[in-house]
Formats: structure tokens, C-alpha cells, sequence
């Protein structure tokens, strides 16, 4: 059996940080998740996906993320429930998470910025909301480009197949 989850999105609002009777750190927050299509008036729907995380990486997700940070997480869903303050049954189904991945730089999230090999995700799973422009200096390509890679033909890492490499004994691990 398997019970794994991954998601890319954006902060709904800031962490919330607690601590167990026991001192153990537990950060809840919530993410907007794009969906990959969108909906008969051609908007795109976001799916909200309650998030856990604990100790360490609780107090990291608290001090580095807020509202709107790009983030990604990787976990599994569990389900619980608890007496709520009515005396009802509650249930919930949240994602706890193993792993939490900040996908910006402090700096970048002011300005709508995503950081290095993040930079293809929009062009598989939407834009999440990145209207600002792209920092060259992580290898991004310009803001015109929607997300596309910036390839000269220079670039082309198959330009000289059927050449000979000049390749010294010393350049080999072996």
C-alpha cells in the first residue's frame, strides 16, 4: 500500500505555530493548489489542502513562510476526528507533511519571484499567481516568455554529435 503526497502552491494564509503539552512544535497552514484545467467560464479553480508539519521543520515553516509564499510539500493524507465544542463528531483530512520546501527567496517573494529549478513549473501546473518578472541570476527566462525555456542555438547540447571528445585521462573518474 502506498499513501504519498506531493503539492506545489501558494500559502493562504501566515502558519500557524503551536506547542504540544510536551514542547513539540506543530505548524498548521494551508495551501492553494491550482488545478490543471479550468472550468466552463475559463477561470482556473485552486483546491485548498489543509498542511501539518512537526518539530523542527515546524518552527522553520512559521519563520521563513507567510501568506502567499510559494512552497512545496511532500507527505502523506491522514484522517482523523474529534469531539468538536458541540458535542458533534469532526472530521478532518490534512496533509502531514515530511518535508517542506521553500520555493522562493525571501527577497524573490516580495517580488513575485520563484527560484532556480522551479522556474519549468508553470508552464506544468499553472502560474500560481507569479505575476511579477524572473531573476535571470537563477537561470529563469525573461517575464515575455511565459515560463519557456530561453534556448539559443548555441545552446544545443547535441550540436557536435559525431565528433570526437577531447577528453584528457585525468577528467576521468576511473
Amino acid at each position: 500500500m502506498m499513501n504519498r503526497v506531493v503539492l506545489v502552491g501558494r500559502l493562504t494564509k501566515d502558519p500557524e505555530l503551536r506547542y504540544t503539552p510536551n514542547g513539540i512544535a506543530v505548524a498548521t497552514f494551508t495551501l492553494a493548489v491550482n488545478r490543471a484545467f479550468s472550468n466552463q467560464q475559463g477561470e482556473r479553480e485552486a483546491d485548498f489542502i489543509n498542511c501539518v508539519v512537526w518539530r523542527k521543520p515546524a518552527e522553520n515553516v512559521a519563520n521563513f513562510l507567510k501568506k502567499g509564499s510559494l512552497a512545496g510539500v511532500d507527505g502523506r493524507l491522514q484522517s482523523r476526528s474529534y469531539e468538536g465544542q458541540d458535542g458533534k463528531r469532526v472530521y478532518v483530512t490534512e496533509v502531514v507533511a515530511d518535508s517542506v520546501q521553500f520555493l522562493e527567496t525571501r527577497s524573490g517573494a516580495a517580488n513575485g519571484e520563484q527560484r532556480g529549478s522551479f522556474n519549468q513549473q508553470p508552464q506544468s501546473f499553472g502560474n500560481y499567481g507569479n505575476q511579477g518578472p524572473q531573476n535571470p541570476s537563477y537561470g529563469g527566462a525573461p517575464a515575455g516568455n511565459q515560463g519557456k525555456p530561453n534556448f539559443q542555438r548555441n545552446d544545443d547540447p547535441f550540436a557536435n554529435v559525431g565528433q570526437p571528445i577531447d577528453i584528457s585521462d585525468d577528467d576521468l573518474p576511473f
